[in-house]
């Protein structure tokens, strides 16, 4: 229950990525239910918060310290197959608050010195499958920029993963970005936002969209990026699958041929006003086009959706090519303190509590989770009391 003063509503899972550890224990008692559900891993907590706090490491302390967001397609239409075998896709992309962590140390350039390098966490999800060469995007995105602008430092960036990878919820393409954003951040700013996202198109279709606000109307390949207005604090629990599918194998079972016009339904230009017109938890307006294919796959994803409708929540969709689904809002009170145990009880899955979350849309140098100096957090329940200043 907090929003930045100005009337600005921020999630409260936002909030105690700003907040001191030691303001955890003032939160109030009227603390969302959504927020202490048993069996519901949340993806931060006191130990986890990048934004503040101590760190135990030998490493000296990094220069930059940064989140990478997951994200969610809100709707995806898959508007045909283009003549060159890509997809034109028109999708509502939106930032949830499950993240990645990133550290970045900068240094001198060096004659034989490599300008870009990273490491991972042995406790990184899946840290043994993390390459850290040149196939990784975020050793990519740094030698991109170091490469276009000279007088930038050599980067050394350490990569904490919690994103689950094959879930379509875009990890990788986050990290890439937030990676471009510290880099621009570290020398100084020089490269204007809208280059960023120009640049992170080149790395992969996903990542410039994180360089918005955090909501954004992605159209081509998706590395087309109309930033738009955020959408109102909305709890969304994603609830992703061991198993994994393949974007390419999703795309293949769609069965297009070049030239060929996607499945007919919803116009994704009426999707996107109803949105932003505030009806998020219409069920209708949540179309992803990649869902029919992924659940040719893998029909007990179909199943799984159905369970979790039949929970009470008011929309569930798969997320891009899957496996991933989310649910948005609450479930029916009477399975509000076991529909986790149900569904794992029944799937191979983890559950994650989570919000939409943003960047502060009108300042560029802040990134997720990081807001101006001296904001204050408030009670929207009692906005004449603030909780604690940052």
């Amino acid at each position: 229950h907090c929003a930045h003063r100005g009337g600005d509503m921020w999630p409260l899972l936002q909030a105690l990525s700003l907040a001191p550890p030691s303001a955890l224990s003032r939160l109030p008692a009227a603390t969302p239910r959504y927020l202490r559900a048993p069996g519901v891993r949340l993806s931060l907590d006191a130990s986890a918060l990048s934004a503040v706090g101590e760190v135990e490491d030998a490493a000296p302390a990094p220069d930059l310290r940064l989140v990478a967001p997951a994200k969610v397609n809100l709707f995806l239409r898959v508007v045909g197959k283009r003549p060159d075998g890509f997809h034109e896709l028109a999708s509502l992309f939106q930032t949830v608050s499950l993240f990645d962590d990133l550290d970045f140390w900068t240094s001198p350039r060096e004659e034989g010195a490599p300008l870009a390098s990273l490491e991972v966490t042995p406790d990184s999800l899946g840290a043994e499958l993390i390459p850290t060469d040149e196939s990784n995007l975020v050793v990519r995105a740094l030698s991109l920029y170091a490469e276009r602008v000279p007088s930038s430092p050599a980067i050394h960036c350490r990569l904490h993963k919690r994103i689950p990878a094959q879930g379509g919820l875009g990890g990788g393409s986050s990290d890439a970005a937030t990676a471009l954003h510290a880099a621009n951040r570290l020398a100084g700013l020089p490269v204007s936002q809208e280059t960023l996202i120009e640049w992170a198109g080149e790395l992969g279709s996903d990542c410039g969209f994180f360089l918005s606000a955090g909501t954004a109307y992605c159209t081509g390949r998706g590395e087309l990026v109309d930033p738009r207005r955020p959408l109102p604090p909305t709890a969304c629990y994603l609830i992703k699958p061991a198993a994994g599918l393949s974007t390419p194998s999703v795309f293949k079972a769609l069965g297009l041929e070049p030239g060929e016009a996607g499945p007919a339904g919803a116009d994704p230009a009426d999707l996107l006003s109803r949105f932003e017109a505030g009806d998020v938890y219409n069920p209708d307006l949540y179309v992803n086009d990649l869902e029919p294919p992924a659940f040719e796959l893998m029909p007990e994803l179909r199943q799984m959706c159905d369970d979790l409708r039949k929970f009470g929540f008011q929309a569930v969709m798969m997320s891009g090519s899957g496996t991933t689904c989310f649910a948005i809002g609450m479930p029916l009170e009477e399975v509000q303190e076991t529909w986790v145990d149900e569904l794992q009880a029944k799937y191979d899955v983890e559950v994650f509590e989570e919000m939409f979350c943003r960047r502060i849309a009108d300042e560029p140098s802040l990134w997720y989770t990081e807001q101006p100096p001296g904001a204050v957090l408030t009670n929207i329940e009692e906005p004449e009391r603030g909780l604690f200043p940052l």
